[in-house]
């Protein structure tokens, strides 16, 4: 892009915008800024990024920043917006590859926050194997109300709370004011936290990348220092996949079960392997989680949220705790330059409260499960540690809808009680499109104080925000004729998450009675990007990434 005589015009280019022969005679660094003006977890990440390229420049290099785009998932829930969410995971990593791939780059520094950023950036990371590291925002700290702590999906379930008459506006209000309180990745273990987790556990974010909050110093300090060390990757040749092995992906997976993450890791992980070159099996899931007790219970299953993590020692601190079970692989390279086991030693576990022991976990087995049955034969995904403990194993009536809409209005109209089950279809990634996330439903259901007697069920997902008996990613989806679209108002369905199943008692004759009936689905959007991204899709047990 820069050498020799022929690029003589090329470097007049950079010329244009102010470089000078030292500048571009440096190794040239991407920095992929997501930065923008409607995600809170974005809003500062022009000040990391001038961290970031600091320490480029202090190393030796030229950092040269573009930007990325990014969606809320929290202002796109409950509309169509949030239909442009998961979608939004592909276009990212297409375009970062895109920018890398026009503009040759020596390494890459990638600054994501949230959901479906991260994920997307990751999969571009893997595709174009050019040395490169990730920084994060960091998580917002937590609101207070009163003595309580509280965050955003505290303000969710208030909306159900009002409608139960179990809150009052003016304290909706008060939440509404108070459990957001600046700027980072909302603050409980929800997506974005669990993939910056992710992404410290699988080696491609230095130590602290996954808690350092936002707005302390210690953020701005790890920038400078990411910065730093991208130049020594390149100068050591240290690429994505020679970091992101087989064995990464299980350590990763292990943290995922100790720190009890979004159901949404069972998405991202495999695409993000996938475009390694990989195949994760969602059964790897319960393997690991079998061997790895959940040891932390953070919002939105527990009181404690990330800034607390951060205290206790953070994402090493629980590799460390499960180490010993040999769950973690120690000799596998991380972005420090060093082995996972060596960046260990200087870990310590400094609170047992928010890191269990293994000997009294908050959930004998990790965070989540998948399970099996003939409702969902290629799996769904459930988030274990955050159910409540009769709901473990439940039968109940199935209340049907083809849509999340549907669904709300019924819930916030009072028509489900105890006992239903919920059961959302047509919300997959190609029904959807684009497999919305179903915090509406979920958070009106333990608003309305239903979450111990009432499951929901759906070929959509979930936000890392959602708690209890919520079963997503059912595969096959309603919009590929899978089972779950021959439910019928009135059906018993008996979910038993230790057994790991999942079943729907109506006999298979009936079943297939049903089917011959089925309407043929007809695509909700037939035009613009959606309509191309439910032709290209493929199923959530794959990780809903593009066919070829």
């Amino acid at each position: 892009m820069k050498k020799g005589l022929e690029r003589a015009p090329h470097r007049s280019l950079f010329k244009a915008m102010g470089y000078t022969d030292e500048e571009i005679a440096r190794p040239l660094i991407g920095v992929v800024n997501s930065f923008n003006e409607i995600i809170p977890g974005h809003v500062h990440l022009r000040t990391i990024a001038e961290d970031v390229k600091a320490g480029i420049r202090m190393a030796g290099g030229t950092p040269v920043e573009f930007p990325a785009i990014g969606v809320c998932d929290g202002i796109a829930m409950g509309h169509t917006g949030m239909k442009y969410s998961l979608a939004s995971r592909e276009l990212i990593a297409d375009s970062v590859e895109v920018m890398a791939m026009a503009h040759p780059f020596d390494g890459l520094v990638l600054i994501p926050n949230c959901d479906k950023i991260i994920p997307g950036m990751l999969m571009a990371a893997m595709r174009l194997n050019i040395p490169a590291i990730f920084v994060s925002g960091g998580p917002m700290l937590a609101g207070r109300l009163g003595e309580k702590s509280v965050d955003l999906i505290s303000v969710f379930e208030g909306v159900g709370a009002v409608k139960a008459g179990r809150m009052t506006r003016k304290t909706l209000q008060a939440l509404e004011d108070c459990a957001c309180p600046g700027c980072g990745s909302c603050s409980g273990m929800y997506t974005a936290n669990s993939m910056n987790c992710v992404t410290e556990a699988l080696g491609l974010g230095l130590p602290g990348n996954g808690t350092i909050p936002a707005v302390e110093a210690a953020r701005r300090r790890l920038a400078k220092e990411t910065g730093m060390k991208i130049m020594e990757l390149v100068r050591k040749e240290i690429r994505p996949r020679d970091v992101a092995t087989l064995k990464a992906f299980r350590n990763a997976i292990a943290a995922d079960m100790a720190l009890g993450c979004s159901t949404n890791t069972v998405l991202h992980i495999p695409a993000v392997a996938h475009e390694a070159g990989m195949r994760l099996d969602l059964d790897l899931f319960n393997e690991i989680s079998a061997r790895t007790p959940n040891l932390c219970k953070l919002s939105p299953a527990g009181t404690h949220h990330i800034e607390d993590l951060h205290l206790a020692g953070g994402i090493q601190a629980v590799l460390l705790a499960v180490s010993g079970l040999g769950v973690v692989e120690l000799d596998v390279l991380t972005v420090t330059g060093k082995s996972v086991g060596d960046n260990l030693k200087s870990a310590r576990i400094l609170n047992r409260d928010v890191i269990r022991p293994l000997e009294s976990p908050y959930y004998p087995e990790g965070g989540l499960a998948v399970l099996r049955g003939n409702l969902a034969p290629d799996g769904a995904v459930v988030k274990q540690s955050a159910v409540a403990e009769d709901m473990l194993a439940n039968e109940g009536t199935a209340r049907v809808f083809d849509s999340e809409d549907e669904a709300i209005t019924a819930i916030l109209g009072g028509k489900i009680k105890a006992g239903d089950i919920v059961v959302i279809r047509y919300e997959g990634p190609r029904g959807g499109p684009g497999m919305r996330e179903m915090l509406g439903p979920t958070s009106a259901i333990a608003g309305m104080g239903l979450d111990k007697t009432v499951a929901l069920l759906t070929d959509g997902r979930f936000s890392g925000g959602t708690r209890g008996a919520a079963i997503g990613h059912i595969s096959p989806e309603a919009a590929e004729g899978g089972p779950i679209a021959l439910v019928r108002e009135g059906d018993r369905i008996a979910i038993d998450i230790p057994k790991k199943t999942i079943t729907l008692k109506v006999g298979k004759q009936e079943l297939e009675k049903r089917r011959k009936t089925l309407k043929p689905f007809r695509p909700r959007v037939t035009g613009g990007y959606l309509a191309r991204y439910a032709r290209l899709v493929t199923s959530a047990s794959t990780g809903a990434v593009f066919g070829d």
